[in-house]
């Protein structure tokens, strides 16, 4: 069984190519800080070839929902080292997804300021989680070319402290209608700046976040998330495929280690002028970097994909909530939980 088998990712060796992905907890407390619960879920499912943590953040600013954890401060790094030192203990390794919310918040989590994003556009047609009940999305603030700049140097600074905190990488999440996905939409940046208007334009956030990354930390211990089709969020693009065609390609001028390519979700329809084909159809071979497929995989479709040959690993999700012994299930084709 491919799944199975032993991987090289970067420099690290993984036991097989079944990754855990990220999937928000909100287990943290008020102040960000992980606990002996967060310890807990991470070890249990240190059988993973590769753990990708709930997204982290990066910073205060990039506070969009309450009871997230961060990494931005000396009691959430210590916090966080008795995870990886836990996952590290049971022979498993993990990184660290970093994560701006953008637009996706409100104020009440946010010491009743306005969340940043590209432009001064509201989501539309969802409410948000908040620690008071859901309540609609407000209209953000439109984040200034300074505050851009120290966002930039905040995820460098916040994949530094994920290696200080024992870490083995970080994983920039520019997916799912966050800060990084929304400068790609124009249903979220109407700038007409250096980050605005053309594609080229549109992608400079997410390129000079990596570049920070790679920076901070080195290229083989940097990975990115990408969701070319997934609209959650509001994130429509009026180019889908010509905006990632781009993005891609100028990521390969770029030495780090991988990327996951998200799939659609069938619960969330893409707009009609988007593609019928799917993204690794689309964009997997054009990727240079080592593919990782994820949304929707059970075992049977995982192997055929690995098959397919252009994804090298399969991350997954709610099958890993469920059953935190997943590779031995799926080796002892024993039965799974649901």
């Amino acid at each position: 069984m491919k799944l199975m088998q032993a991987t090289q990712l970067g420099e690290l060796a993984l036991k097989n190519k079944m990754v855990m992905c990220a999937m928000t907890r909100s287990r943290a407390d008020v102040e960000g800080v992980v606990g002996e619960m967060t310890v807990e879920y991470y070890t249990q499912r240190a059988s993973a070839g590769l753990i990708i943590t709930e997204a982290i953040r990066i910073s205060e600013q990039a506070t969009g929902s309450p009871f997230t954890p961060g990494i931005y401060n000396r009691q959430q790094i210590e916090a966080w080292k008795k995870v990886t030192q836990a996952v590290h203990d049971r022979g498993g390794l993990i990184v660290a997804q970093l994560w701006h919310t953008g637009r996706a918040g409100h104020s009440v989590d946010r010491d009743g300021k306005l969340p940043l994003a590209p432009s001064p556009v509201a989501i539309q047609g969802m409410q948000h989680f908040t620690s008071q009940g859901l309540k609609d999305y407000e209209t953000p603030q439109e984040i200034t070319i300074d505050e851009i700049r120290q966002t930039i140097r905040d995820y460098g600074q916040a994949a530094r402290n994920a290696v200080k905190a024992g870490f083995d990488g970080v994983e920039l999440h520019a997916a799912n209608g966050y800060l990084p996905n929304q400068f790609l939409a124009e249903s979220a940046n109407q700038r007409r700046d250096d980050y605005g208007g053309s594609i080229e334009n549109k992608a400079r956030f997410i390129l000079e976040v990596m570049q920070e990354l790679i920076a901070a930390v080195g290229g083989e211990r940097v990975g990115i998330k990408l969701s070319p089709f997934h609209p959650y969020g509001n994130m429509v693009l009026d180019q889908p495929v010509e905006t990632y065609q781009y993005l891609i390609a100028e990521l390969n001028k770029l030495d780090f280690a991988y990327v996951e390519l998200m799939k659609r979700n069938p619960y969330f329809p893409a707009p009609a002028h988007y593609p019928a084909e799917d993204e690794l159809t689309l964009f997997g071979r054009m990727i240079r970097q080592m593919v990782i497929a994820n949304t929707g995989y059970n075992k049977a479709s995982a192997e055929a994909e690995l098959e397919a040959g252009i994804a090298k690993l399969i991350s997954f999700g709610t099958l890993f909530l469920a059953n935190p012994d997943l590779p031995a299930r799926f080796e002892q084709d024993a039965a799974l939980c649901m």
